[in-house]
């Protein structure tokens, strides 16, 4: 419903913007730009959506042989003994903690179509023992603000739209985009934790959050200390390999299991193809939106607004251009998925505010999607602390990707 409004709200905030510039500034070409952003925004969301489909095909086929192989299950258990003291709540041993488990190794593997199923599974058992149905439990806040938070080791969907759109290397915003949706997942983490009283301090808890954080912190010194030149081959280089290593996992570990590659991937691809072909119409729509948004002077006014104002505050203006990703991230992940598209295709996929709209779509997770799909998938009104942590996650994600992005893209 919120896309519903905000892209109503594009269209009707143009043309009004335009209808003001043709009453007060006699524009009368104001029409006719807008009618051709109209045209051309239909073409690249055509466009954009059948060139992603190979590649599309190819991630899912791959996450398919990973899924088959039980990177899922081994990231499950992996993270098992953190999980059971992060939601104290839950009975030991309640049905809830292998889907919570299986939710998030498929967000963080990027298996989409798999992790909403079997969050809203989670959410369905956490509800059988919470004690009032109409507002949400403890467990259940946990379980969506770290859903909200978004982490992700491998941003297919980005790197997919960044291959589209031209990217030299479209894996260089991969490690940027790890370490703000970690500092992002960390701050909802510490914010439910203390509202609701959850020892951080537990020798399991700590061991887990000390070791993810001393990589983190590791990975910033590293970069830190390397000349800017450096930096975005190198991560580039890390980055890529990286993901040759995981692919490379992938298959071994089907094997090992015995699966059928060739059937795994080829079912995988099949699920790729067939997203791609359904998000035709929906990225055509908000690219649609935004674009006469763009046209009709709104976008930039905003921007130029926002950029005056840190100016104003004596800092660097340059990122300014990729904020509308990070307002648009909580309300809507189709619209800031437009956004982060038309910043890429307006100031290039390589350029620094391209890179840094990536970031800020990798940085979180849509808060009030997932507040409304699966707090709404079982009845529950009184979201209590929810979206309050939430946001506090989208906050600390925003300004994370905008540093991280100084760091490895910045001037200078």
């Amino acid at each position: 419903m919120a896309l519903n409004y905000i892209w109503i709200a594009f269209f009707l905030i143009g043309f009004l913007a335009a209808l003001g510039q043709l009453i007060f500034a006699g524009n009368t070409q104001i029409f006719n730009e807008i009618i051709n952003s109209i045209f051309d925004s239909a073409k690249t969301g055509f466009e954009i959506s059948l060139g992603v489909s190979g590649v599309l095909a190819l991630w899912m086929g791959l996450m398919k042989v990973g899924e088959k192989g039980g990177v899922v299950s081994i990231l499950g258990r992996l993270f098992g003994p953190l999980f059971q003291r992060l939601f104290p709540g839950l009975p030991k041993g309640h049905p809830a903690y292998g889907s919570i488990m299986l939710n998030f190794s498929a967000n963080m593997l990027g298996l989409d179509n798999a992790a909403t199923p079997m969050g809203l599974k989670a959410m369905k058992e956490m509800q059988e023992v919470n004690p009032d149905k109409t507002s949400a439990s403890n467990a259940q806040i946990m379980f969506l603000v770290l859903n909200a938070s978004g982490l992700t080791i491998i941003p297919v969907t980005i790197i997919v739209y960044r291959t589209q759109l031209g990217a030299v290397n479209p894996a260089d915003i991969f490690i940027p985009i790890m370490l703000a949706t970690f500092a992002a997942t960390l701050a909802g983490l510490i914010s439910v934790s203390i509202v609701q009283k959850i020892n951080l301090f537990d020798r399991v808890i700590l061991a887990y959050i000390g070791f993810l954080t001393a990589v983190v912190v590791a990975i910033i010194i590293f970069f830190m200390n390397l000349p800017k030149e450096k930096i975005t081959a190198i991560s580039t280089f890390a980055a890529n390999f990286i993901l040759l290593l995981i692919i490379v996992l992938f298959i071994v570990l089907a094997m090992i299991r015995k699966v059928n590659v060739y059937d795994a991937f080829i079912e995988g691809a099949k699920d790729g193809f067939g997203i791609a072909v359904k998000i035709i119409p929906f990225l055509v729509a908000i690219l649609v939106g935004i674009g006469i948004f763009r046209a009709s002077g709104v976008m930039d006014f905003i921007v130029k607004g926002m950029a005056g104002f840190f100016a104003w505050l004596g800092l660097d203006t340059e990122f300014t251009g990729a904020l509308p990703v990070a307002l648009m991230k909580p309300l809507s992940g189709s619209g800031s998925r437009g956004l982060m598209i038309d910043a890429m295709k307006t100031f290039g996929a390589d350029s620094f505010v391209g890179r840094m709209s990536c970031a800020l779509q990798g940085s979180t997770d849509t808060t009030f999607y997932i507040l409304a799909v699966y707090f709404g998938s079982v009845g529950i009104k009184n979201t209590r602390h929810a979206v309050g942590c939430a946001l506090i996650a989208d906050l600390t994600g925003a300004v994370a990707a905008i540093l991280v992005s100084y760091m490895f893209f910045g001037p200078g």
